[in-house]
């Protein structure tokens, strides 16, 4: 339809109808700027808060692990053998007599027999900070009493 055509139209409706089509266009109008504009503007709004703290809680968490990073690059080098007598010393220590260490190369696989978990989490961190060691492979379970079995492959700094 052409605007001709439109204002043919409208001029033949009664006053009545002319204001029942005026209230309705204005109807559809504030619900397309609604839906439009004024709705996720909104819907945005009331999430923000939530967002940035989602976000700060991100970036603590990030810094955290970049500070990590950076203490654990600013220690000093470790030859072969001072890492392996840390493993070891660590492998006594925190998993008694659950786990057996055997040393092929820079390899070292440990062997866990009854490992409680905590004691496991703590063994790996301190193998990690102190010794260097890397864990390159895991075959782990759970035994029905909730204790670790399996092997875990860890590698050494090079020789």
């Amino acid at each position: 339809m052409n605007t001709a055509m439109l204002k043919a139209r409208w001029a033949g409706l009664r006053p009545r109808e002319q204001a029942m089509v005026a209230a309705a266009t204005a109807v559809v109008a504030v619900a397309l700027v609604w839906l439009v504009a004024l709705g996720p503007a909104l819907s945005t709004l009331r999430s923000a808060e939530a967002q940035r703290r989602a976000v700060d809680t991100q970036l603590q968490h990030m810094r955290s692990l970049q500070a990590q990073a950076q203490a654990l690059q600013s220690q000093p080098k470790l030859s072969y053998d001072e890492a392996l007598r840390l493993l070891e010393q660590s492998v006594q220590q925190r998993l008694g007599t659950t786990a057996r260490l055997v040393v092929v190369g820079e390899r070292v696989n440990i062997t866990l027999a009854g490992t409680a978990p905590d004691a496991l989490a703590q063994w790996l961190t301190q193998a990690r900070v102190n010794a260097r060691a890397l864990p390159s492979e895991a075959r782990l379970h759970r035994n029905p009493g909730g204790l670790w079995e399996g092997t875990l492959v860890l590698t050494l700094p090079p020789r």
